[in-house]
């Protein structure tokens, strides 16, 4: 088999040949997805987008959405030919906002990573149309789903054409070749890591992340003020006791004196009286 047979499409999912006379829809195409079916899919969705986008915020080479129409087919049938990944990633492609993603218009390119958010309403077309579709026709390297209220979680990687399950670290977490990534769950959620296992943070948790720091950064710095007050004060006590102690000898000096000055003045006395001072 050659290389060209081998990155074809199935022949059950070949497209039929276009008649001459057919018009090519426009690559102008507003996404048609429904409504992601909870709230937790909802936020699900936008943490995934949030910290890819944050961890690459200095590319340019990317293009992440979620809930976002792929048409496919230039011969459009509506429900047939488009999909809409909960999440997915293409690499090698200009990063800017779009209405769709339209496979014509972007050079060929499919999604290198694709993620499913299970429900009881998609779990078997996730499981099983999608997952042929994106192995057959999308040819996308990884494909992941997980399912935000049970956490089941599963990857799959693409092997010679097939799909084969990936395998999880001692963390639980499956890798992403495509990304460099980990995918684990962290907080009941499906989080991105690092190839170190650092946790690929929220631009929110970041900016905590940075406000603690910086509250604890002050708090040392008035920690390290205090100390310094309270050693100046231990200082000028120090330096007080030092005052108090020299005083003490200045007046037990003075009282010294004055005791030897009155001695000396009933000495004189005594002497003007004739009067031995010291009488034996």
């Amino acid at each position: 088999m050659t290389f060209t047979q081998e990155l074809a499409p199935p022949q059950d999912i070949l497209e039929p040949e276009i008649p001459e006379n057919v018009i090519f829809p426009s690559g102008d195409l507003y996404s048609d997805e429904p409504p992601v079916e909870t709230e937790l899919h909802l936020r699900q969705i936008i943490l995934l987008l949030n910290c890819l986008e944050w961890l690459w915020r200095d590319r340019n080479d990317f293009y992440a959405a979620g809930n976002l129409t792929i048409y496919y087919s230039r011969n459009q049938k509506k429900s047939e030919d488009c999909r809409g990944p909960d999440f997915f990633v293409v690499l090698g492609t200009s990063r800017k906002t779009r209405k769709s993603w339209v496979i014509w218009e972007e050079e060929g390119k499919y999604p290198n990573v694709i993620v499913e958010i299970l429900s009881p309403k998609t779990v078997k077309t996730d499981k099983n149309f999608k997952k042929r579709l994106y192995q057959n026709t999308f040819r996308t390297p990884d494909y992941f789903w997980f399912d935000p209220y049970t956490l089941e979680f599963a990857g799959f990687c693409l092997v010679s054409g097939e799909y084969q399950p990936m395998a999880k670290n001692e963390q639980g977490q499956l890798w992403s070749q495509q990304l460099g990534l980990y995918l684990g769950i962290y907080n009941k959620q499906l989080r991105f890591f690092t190839s170190e296992g650092q946790l690929v943070p929220t631009p929110e948790e970041v900016a905590e992340l940075e406000h603690q720091e910086k509250k604890l950064a002050l708090q040392q710095v008035a920690s390290e003020r205090q100390e310094k007050k309270l050693a100046l004060q231990q200082v000028a006590s120090e330096r007080q006791e030092k005052e108090l102690a020299l005083q003490q000898v200045v007046s037990e000096r003075q009282e010294k004196e004055l005791a030897l000055q009155k001695n000396e003045r009933l000495a004189a006395k005594l002497r003007e009286l004739n009067i031995d001072p010291d009488p034996i």
